[in-house]
């Protein structure tokens, strides 16, 4: 074999070698170029945040390259001098190249520590990039056999508050009726049918027209904190847990909040400790809701290598992405439940974070009789009927070859065979019954609002998210500090005890003026338009959830890079969009309307807030995403108007993306608490507590200053 830097030698195939090499091909022109390649799109990427994991992978494969050729050129001693140094030279030049890009996003910087873990799409990239620059890569060590089939059973990392668990209560008490469960019930009538594929094709041969849902039960009285209300149609799937259902397929369309049946059904079943796999989106926002709906019980968001993890929650949250660090100690933690949001993300087994999943879940059957399992999904078919493979597997309802459990014991009751002409039908029901729930709005119309405003928290992480929290603080401080100084200033009226709310909005006021004028430096102008760059590639991914599980979806801006990176993400995700801009021609943004709203492949229309919030009809679509907040409940308000319009068929509802703890919640409360000045002002209601002269940004800042000065323990 030829070791690093030696060319291939010919062999089989020796002439078209030889005609190919009559033009100069990369590979000749030696390793270095190709780095220097990459190292220019890395750049030119980094330029336009967020800096993708893609993107990140190709920075740290070249910043390795780098390294190690640079100890090549050093040890070999065939280059002359000259030629040593020109090599060097190159080297450094890409270098600097890198120490550049790192310097516009320093979260790089963690991908050159000694220590930094090098994922395999990073193993596989470094041998495409060797490939393609002449350098034969060594031979891997074959892996040694593992010591179990679970997949990422190795526990990468565990928080030092899980140790402190598992410490406290060291042994898990033995379920002898899971174990008894766990002999599966094996067909006799049917043994040596193949019988997964027929129940997957009974979805397609025994379809009626009608959403599959399981029989539920009538709604009952649930309890839910103050200030909640549960739906009908929420309320039937927590009654069907509370009546011994455990494991369901929640197929139910956006918007008809399957986040609080899960966590109710949690809670009817006494689920806890609960698992909650989710895609990074909406995170914060399953924390938010657990909050909202089981405020008795306490979660935990899993972020990085987990070392704020709370050991002792009862409800464990944590995104796709972080299994393979997190599935050895999540596997031993003794979860009575496990909750899969967007369960069509685990369509292919193939992939790490679906064989994640499924050994997760094959953990918790086996220490567990009858653990709540639930897969959610808006859309559990994305290509075909195989897709349901993975999900159904999760829920125990099959493995690899054969049904398990209840459905084999169900699809003996029907005294039928594959070859019988009612088995499809029979079979289709079969599975139904095992807990698949599906209901559109249409279905439940009379339960939901017209419209509403659904919030979206999400977590601005990384070195955005940093910069951002640290610009709000120091604005914090700076209105403090002319606080204390106006405080000190004036000793006319004595000491004040507590704040002076008074001087306190003066002061807010003085700054918004300043901010006003103000073209250069930190404000609180800056900042939201800083906080909306950074939520784009959140609102986009969301948007494109929710474009694969209901069709259209019209996603708003305020800021055209923010629609630029969200039409970028878009592009990247296969995902075709008509751009609604003001610097359009009527006429181009009138074909863009059409486009949206009569071709069936353009899924998402990306909208100026300021230049289509009025004027437009795009009913075609019930859903909406604001990805910036508007300073104003009108501008909204007339966002939300353009989807709902006389003609429109389904519930509306608008999903705000906000960034947690951030000046965005305040923005949003106080939009909030404007949004019945135009009604009572129109209606002829009177409120006192009403000052129609305040600005939602008088208000941020004076909330911002307050917030600080209690804090401090001035208030």
């Amino acid at each position: 074999m030829a070791r690093p830097g030696q060319r291939r030698s010919g062999g089989a195939g020796t002439d078209l070698g030889a005609q190919r090499r009559r033009t100069p091909r990369r590979a000749e022109q030696g390793i270095i170029p190709v780095l220097t390649e990459v190292a220019r799109e890395v750049d030119s990427a980094v330029q336009r945040p967020p800096t993708r994991p893609a993107v990140r992978t190709k920075f740290q494969v070249v910043a390795l390259l780098v390294r190690e050729e640079r100890a090549r050129v050093m040890a070999d001693g065939r280059p002359t001098g000259s030629g040593r140094a020109k090599q060097l030279k190159q080297l450094d030049g890409v270098a600097m190249l890198l120490a550049r890009t790192a310097a516009r996003d320093t979260s790089l910087l963690k991908l050159l520590a000694e220590d930094a873990r090098v994922s395999d799409a990073a193993r596989a990239f470094k041998v495409t990039v060797m490939r393609a620059g002449g350098l034969e890569p060594p031979e891997e060590p074959a892996p040694a056999a593992p010591a179990a089939p679970v997949p990422g059973a190795e526990s990468q990392v565990v928080p030092r508050s899980v140790v402190s668990r598992q410490l406290a209560n060291p042994f898990l008490a033995p379920d002898y009726e899971a174990a008894a469960e766990r002999i599966a019930t094996r067909a006799r009538r049917l043994a040596g049918w193949e019988l997964l594929e027929p129940l997957f094709s009974s979805f397609e041969r025994a379809a009626t027209g009608a959403p599959a849902c399981m029989p539920l039960p009538e709604a009952r009285s649930v309890s839910v904190p103050p200030g909640r209300e549960l739906m009908p149609h929420q309320a039937q799937v927590v009654a069907a847990t509370a009546g011994g259902h455990r494991t369901f397929l929640l197929a139910d369309e956006p918007g008809l909040g399957k986040t609080a049946q899960a966590l109710l059904a949690a809670r009817a079943a006494d689920a806890y400790p609960l698992l909650v796999v989710v895609p990074n989106v909406v995170k914060t926002n399953w924390a938010n809701e657990v909050r909202l709906w089981t405020p008795s019980r306490r979660s935990t968001v899993v972020h990085g290598d987990g070392d704020q993890v709370d050991g002792f929650a009862d409800i464990v949250i944590v995104n796709y992405e972080l299994l393979d660090r997190h599935v050895g100690w999540l596997g031993d933690l003794g979860f009575r439940g496990m909750v899969v949001d967007e369960a069509h993300f685990i369509k292919n087994k193939t992939s790490q974070r679906s064989q994640h999943v499924l050994a997760l879940s094959e953990r918790i059957r086996a220490r567990t009789a009858r653990p709540l399992l639930m897969a959610l999904t808006g859309t559990p078919l994305i290509n075909d009927i195989e897709d349901f493979r993975a999900i159904w597997q999760f829920l125990g309802w099959i493995d690899d070859a054969v049904p398990l459990g209840a459905l084999a014991t169900a699809l003996e009751k029907t005294g039928l065979t594959p070859a019988d002409p009612g088995f499809y039908t029979a079979a289709r029901a079969s599975v139904i019954h095992m807990g698949i729930v599906r209901r559109r709005k249409v279905d439940v119309v009379a339960d939901i609002p017209a419209r509403r405003v659904a919030d979206l928290p999400v977590e601005l992480d990384g070195a955005a998210g940093h910069s951002i929290r640290a610009a709000e603080a120091a604005l914090a401080r700076r209105l403090v500090a002319r606080y204390r100084s106006a405080l000190q200033v004036r000793r006319v009226g004595g000491v004040v005890d507590g704040i002076d709310h008074d001087l306190a909005r003066r002061v807010a006021a003085a700054e918004l003026k300043e901010s006003s004028s103000q073209t250069g430096g930190e404000n609180v102008f800056t900042m939201v338009r800083r906080i909306g760059q950074a939520k784009a590639g959140l609102a986009a991914d969301y948007a494109a959830q929710l474009a694969r599980n209901v069709g259209k979806v019209v996603f708003f801006a305020k800021h055209v890079d923010v629609m630029d990176q969200a039409e970028q993400t878009f592009t990247d995700r296969g995902i075709r969009y008509a751009s609604i801009r003001g610097d359009q021609t009527p006429k181009v943004r009138e074909k863009n309307i059409a486009a949206f709203v009569n071709d069936p492949d353009v899924s998402i229309a990306v909208c100026s807030l300021t230049a289509a919030g009025v004027g437009l009809n795009l009913q075609v679509a019930s859903n909406l995403v604001l990805a910036e907040l508007s300073w104003t409940h009108a501008e909204q308000t007339q966002a939300i108007d353009r989807i709902h319009r006389i003609g429109q068929t389904e519930p509306v509802t608008a999903w705000r993306i906000i960034a947690a703890q951030t000046i965005d919640t305040k923005i949003a409360k106080l939009i909030d608490s404007k949004s019945g000045l135009a009604a009572r002002a129109l209606d002829g209601a009177h409120d006192k507590d009403i000052s129609p002269s305040t600005t939602v940004q008088l208000e941020a800042l004076l909330g911002l200053l307050t917030d600080a000065l209690t804090t401090d323990g001035v208030g």
